[in-house]
């Protein structure tokens, strides 16, 4: 639409009249989204119009992490990075250059990456706080695919997830949301059954025609019960999984240590209710596993998603209608230009050495997209670490708790300003390529940090030899060569079958799952869950999903735990009642929310509020889970097991009204509800 808007020019504030994007769709032709889009993308415009915005470049004034920034010119702030990048040079250490980016799957990673090539950087380093990493390593073992799976869910009569939020916060939330639709509602008269397990009841859980509470960590073997049973039937043979079976100790033998009756001992499932689902998922094809989310943040979380790949696998459920799918040219090795057994734009932090290992000899850092001063364990030192550093560049068009820690603030374009460019790496089963040109003129005093990254380059005592002088002209060329002809060739219908898994292919033993804190002083199981609006933190900046009720307790604009209703009564808790959650590394304070769906030896807080530093919006609201939690790592892959915490809770305070409840209380369900 044509309106005003107060532009930042020449470090003055005015109003001006200009072409604005007014609301955001999806694009009716697009695969994945075919023209819907989520609550988060709905709101992504306030990214734009924000008023902490952050609208020209800013140096450090004053002592580092005390937030205090001066404006100066573009040529200030290039020169000054140029010179940092030209001493390292000259002084033979391009190696001292570090780079830290949000996971970023397309052509701006590409970019970054290539920059930090042909500098003489290390590869950069990527964090995010819930990602895959277990679950990417898991589909290359049991698969050859380093990547998230695509759900034919439209096609599926039976769908079983083992703690995947797929409705809500998991993997392509949109795309999952439309298949189930039409599971559920596009065939009359052959209406699809869904089962949930979990032990903390999601978005995802509350639309399940049955929800199974499992005990923490037991997601795998919970699986191997059920492929015991069907296997016992003889309806389908140990054979019939091929390689994603023989991962799994056992399983040529028919699995004999997972009976009905050993599986429900180890999980709380009744061995009659593991029986009928076992028969159900077997009889009610095509039928479908999926798992993600806590289930995969145990010390044992690889083990549980080889142990539901299996499962599928066993069913002939990978590669067919209704089943799992593996995105042709969506495998991380395919973006960029070589096959690697991990992302080929970057290396996680999170199956690598910890962040103050990989940054202990940097001089400098460049940071695009990462938070991990917020969404880091505090264990980690990662504030510690970086206060150390020499010198520090954020690309970021918003103070957080991390960039508040920089020397350099070079902002970045919102999206609506800026060539955009994504290969996803799931929601379709052929490959799709999404770019999008700016849709009106930048408001503020920012640059596109493709194009500064190019100019950077360009600007350096030895230039480096990027093909592009422009991310524009980098993104209408596409991606590279190799990699586009990897994308068509794995296109092609012959080359459809599932890769061959990767070496390492040992079968693994059950281990049980270990848990950070004595059970008989810390007697609650801690689960740091996603938020339905603000995810992992990093939207906390936007009012208006921080005024969406949460779906499951209809809270806004605060933190709460979530306890078992039973739980509470006998401590004598009450809803909007303060808690101190206490874990062996630190204390949180939040109210309580007595809820019917948690196990009764769980808490459980949504991440995303509990900011020091990120907008008026979010600042100083509600308390950060990741904060307290041990710094467990999954036994194989290193990831963090953000599910491995145990802590202890202690009321301190009668409710004040801090808890805000959009939709009353959950206070009045009957004492006869099951989960009470």
């Amino acid at each position: 639409m044509d309106g005003e808007v107060e532009v930042l020019r020449n470090g003055q504030l005015g109003l001006t009249r200009m072409g604005l994007a007014k609301k955001l769709e999806g694009n009716p032709d697009h695969p994945i989204n075919q023209g819907k889009l989520c609550t988060r993308g709905q709101a992504a415009a306030e990214i734009t119009y924000h008023p902490d915005r952050v609208g020209h470049p800013l140096k450090r004034a004053g002592t580092r992490g005390d937030g205090k920034f001066e404006e100066i010119s573009w040529e200030q702030a290039l020169g000054e990075l140029v010179a940092k990048l030209d001493a390292l040079a000259a002084a033979n250490d391009q190696n001292k250059l570090a780079i830290l980016l949000r996971p970023e799957r397309g052509l701006r990673g590409e970019l970054i990456r290539q920059f930090a090539t042909r500098f003489g950087a290390p590869v950069p380093l990527t964090y995010e706080f819930f990602d895959d990493d277990v679950l990417r390593r898991a589909n290359a073992l049991s698969f050859g695919n380093h990547q998230l799976p695509t759900f034919d869910l439209a096609e599926s009569r039976y769908l079983l997830s083992f703690g995947a939020d797929f409705l809500g916060t998991w993997n392509s939330p949109v795309a999952q949301n439309i298949g189930y639709g039409e599971m559920r509602q596009g065939r009359p008269g052959n209406r699809g059954k869904f089962v949930q397990v979990e032990y903390r009841m999601s978005q995802t859980g509350a639309n399940a025609d049955e929800w199974v509470p499992v005990k923490p960590g037991m997601e795998g073997v919970l699986a191997l019960g059920i492929a015991q049973v069907i296997m016992k039937s003889g309806s389908r043979r140990a054979g019939d999984a091929g390689p994603a079976g023989m991962l799994i100790d056992g399983w040529a033998g028919g699995l004999a240590e997972y009976t009905a009756q050993e599986v429900s001992k180890r999980t709380g499932v009744p061995a009659a209710r593991l029986e009928r689902l076992a028969k159900e998922f077997a009889e009610q094809k095509p039928a479908v596993a999926m798992i993600a989310g806590a289930a995969v943040a145990q010390t044992n979380g690889l083990f549980n998603a080889l142990a539901v790949n299996a499962l599928n696998a066993l069913m002939g459920s990978v590669g067919t209608p209704g089943g799992v799918f593996f995105m042709q040219g969506g495998a991380q090795e395919d973006i960029a230009g070589g096959p690697r057994s991990a992302n080929a734009t970057a290396r996680s932090l999170n199956d690598r050495q910890p962040l103050q290992e990989e940054l202990r000899d940097a001089q400098v850092l460049l940071i695009d997209g990462a938070n991990p001063v917020y969404a880091a364990p505090r264990a980690w030192k990662v504030r510690e670490t970086l206060t150390q550093l020499p010198y520090i560049v954020s690309f970021g068009n918003f103070i957080d708790e991390t960039s508040a820690l920089v020397d350099l603030i070079l902002p970045d374009h919102s999206f609506l300003e800026s060539w955009v460019q994504s290969m996803p790496e799931s929601g379709a089963k052929t490959a799709i390529v999404s770019m999008a040109a700016p849709v009106m003129q930048p408001l503020h005093e920012t640059r596109a940090t493709g194009d500064v990254i190019l100019d950077v380059a360009r600007r350096l005592r030895k230039p480096l030899e990027l093909p592009w002088k422009t991310f524009e002209e980098m993104v209408k060329a596409g991606p590279s060569p190799a990699a586009a002809k990897r994308v068509a060739d794995r296109a092609k219908p012959q080359e459809k079958a599932a890769r061959r898994p990767l070496p390492g292919g040992e079968a693994r033993k059950f281990a049980e799952p270990q848990f950070n804190g004595d059970a008989n002083e810390y007697g609650f199981h801690f689960l740091p869950y996603p938020s339905q609006a603000l995810l992992d933190g990093s939207l906390a900046h936007l009012p208006l999903l921080q005024e969406l009720p949460d779906p499951m307790s209809s809270a806004v604009w605060s933190s709460w735990a979530e306890i078992n209703m039973q739980t509470a009564e006998r401590l004598g808790i009450r809803q909007g009642d303060w808690l101190e959650i206490t874990s062996s590394q630190g204390t949180i304070r939040v109210p309580a929310f007595p809820s019917p769906g948690i196990a009764p030896d769980v808490v459980a807080m949504p991440t995303g509020q509990g900011h020091e530093n990120f907008t008026r919006y979010a600042t100083g609201r509600g308390a950060n889970p990741i904060s307290i939690l041990a710094p467990v790592v999954e036994s194989e892959t290193g990831a963090l097991a953000w599910a491995a915490t145990r802590v202890k809770i202690t009321r301190v305070a009668d409710a004040d009204g801090t808890l805000v409840l959009f939709a009353g209380s959950l206070r009045d369900y009957p004492p006869e509800h099951p989960h009470r």
